[in-house]
């Protein structure tokens, strides 16, 4: 008799053993939730206000104030004020950057240049009448004429993948400003262009010259037209060349129509 208690006993603790396992193992089936901040935070739900830019993975500021048509300077200056706690060498996913100047703020001011009366040359060109515009010198958005920043040939045109053009040419041969302005930017932060100089000639247009082995200018300089701001290299590239672009309000377009 006391065999047989023992032994039902035994099959009753068994069973309930068994049925704790079966229970702590079927709470584990399912993973525990992770919340992904940092891809929450990038999210395509968030809106971004007017005026604002929200931080992608990948993105430094210089190359956030390229693409808004910006002065990275000024890009640091107007969120710094926002909010002194503001670093722009530590910008995180999701953080919202103020890219369009606020209310009373100061902008990198393109350099003026006043008017000099024409020469003799000059007065007999003006006075001769204007023969009508080939397709060649039809400009997509005129405002701005550029001059060739180096001389070479053009190894990559303009296309979806390209936003601008290379110039081929030899290590340390001259890169010269296309066109008055102020120096905006003078250095490697941004991926894939090396040395790099972007330019600012009025509150529309930016060029930005690439690849340089030495940069001849620095950040607030004033340059004119046809100066020579670098030496061609090959730095982040693969063969000496300069990769020459043209930003319009912060969007590339294609320079050649421009360049004379």
């Amino acid at each position: 008799m006391s065999n047989s208690l023992s032994k039902a006993s035994f099959l009753v603790l068994l069973c309930a053993a068994m049925a704790l396992t079966v229970g702590c193992t079927s709470t584990r089936t399912k993973p525990a939730s992770v919340t992904d901040r940092s891809a929450g935070s990038s999210s395509s739900s968030e809106s971004t206000p007017p005026g604002y830019y929200r931080v992608k993975k990948g993105d430094t500021l210089a190359r956030i104030a390229l693409d808004n048509g910006q002065a990275p300077r000024d890009v640091a200056q107007w969120n710094t004020a926002a909010n002194p706690n503001f670093n722009p060498n530590l910008i995180e996913v999701g953080d919202l950057i103020i890219v369009k100047p606020p209310a009373g703020a100061r902008t990198s001011k393109p350099l003026e240049v006043k008017a000099v009366a024409p020469d003799r040359a000059d007065s007999v060109k003006a006075d001769a009448p204007k023969a009508p515009p080939t397709k060649a010198e039809v400009v997509a958005e005129p405002g701005i004429r550029l001059s060739w920043p180096a001389k070479g040939k053009v190894t990559e045109e303009f296309n979806d993948k390209n936003k601008g053009i290379d110039i081929a040419g030899k290590v340390g041969e001259a890169v010269q400003a296309a066109s008055d302005g102020n120096v905006v930017y003078a250095g490697n932060s941004l991926r894939g262009y090396g040395n790099l100089v972007i330019i600012k000639h009025d509150n529309t247009y930016l060029t930005a010259y690439a690849h340089n082995s030495k940069l001849l200018v620095k950040e607030g300089e004033n340059v004119r037209k046809g100066q020579k701001i670098a030496e061609m290299g090959d730095t982040d590239t693969n063969s000496p060349k300069l990769h020459f672009e043209l930003r319009v309000n912060g969007k590339p377009v294609n320079p050649t129509p421009y360049l004379q």
